[in-house]
């Protein structure tokens, strides 16, 4: 359930979130997310996949509306490709019903997560090569704290509010110096002392 200062956005629907259901098409959407549009051979470069695996994986997402064509730009062979702006939550109650509503929900949620832990850890890896100064700047953090659901529920809300804000005010940002930077928000509650729940 959100609040309202979470953004509800689209609840994807059972044929998105099986179609999404694969870690390549994960990825090629979490780069159209993260780094704009795309055309089919850039983002087989940037996975080391084949064009037409990545043309055929697009052609899957963009008939669930998770991505769409660029209007107006590319040729009949070279189609751009974007996933359109808005938040998107990938729970869907209806779904979350049945074993193999939960099956799908799960495998995309731990695609995605896959995915994220990667790039952290390549961050980590990799960050001094880069630019020390992007490094040194970069927050990873993990703190804890005694809180009623209530507490907890108050603090997401603070988070993605700021997250929200962020966004919207520089998502479309150009210049000089710019990078993608990724914003991670994570509050859930640990198992009881003494067990795993």
């Amino acid at each position: 359930m959100t609040s309202d200062s979470r953004p509800e956005g689209r609840v994807l629907d059972a044929g998105a979130l099986r179609a999404l259901a694969h870690p390549l098409r994960v990825r090629l959407y979490e780069l159209l997310s993260q780094y704009g549009p795309q055309t089919a051979s850039g983002l087989a470069a940037l996975t080391g996949e084949s064009t037409g695996a990545t043309s055929y994986h697009l052609r899957a997402l963009a008939k669930h509306d998770l991505i769409r064509e660029v209007a107006g730009r590319g040729t009949a062979r070279e189609r751009w490709w974007e996933r359109p702006k808005g938040a998107v939550t990938l729970v869907n109650p209806e779904m979350a019903t049945t074993p193999s509503g939960r099956a799908v929900m799960e495998a995309v949620h731990s695609e995605t997560l896959t995915l994220r832990q990667q790039q952290l850890m390549s961050f980590v890896t990799h960050g001094w090569d880069e630019d020390e100064e992007w490094f040194d700047k970069s927050l990873i953090s993990t703190a804890s704290a005694r809180l009623t659901v209530e507490q907890m529920a108050e603090l997401g809300d603070r988070l993605q509010s700021i997250i929200a804000e962020t966004v919207d005010r520089y998502r479309d940002q150009t210049g000089d110096g710019l990078r993608v930077v990724t914003m991670r928000a994570d509050v859930f509650p640990l198992p009881t002392e003494g067990g795993i729940r």
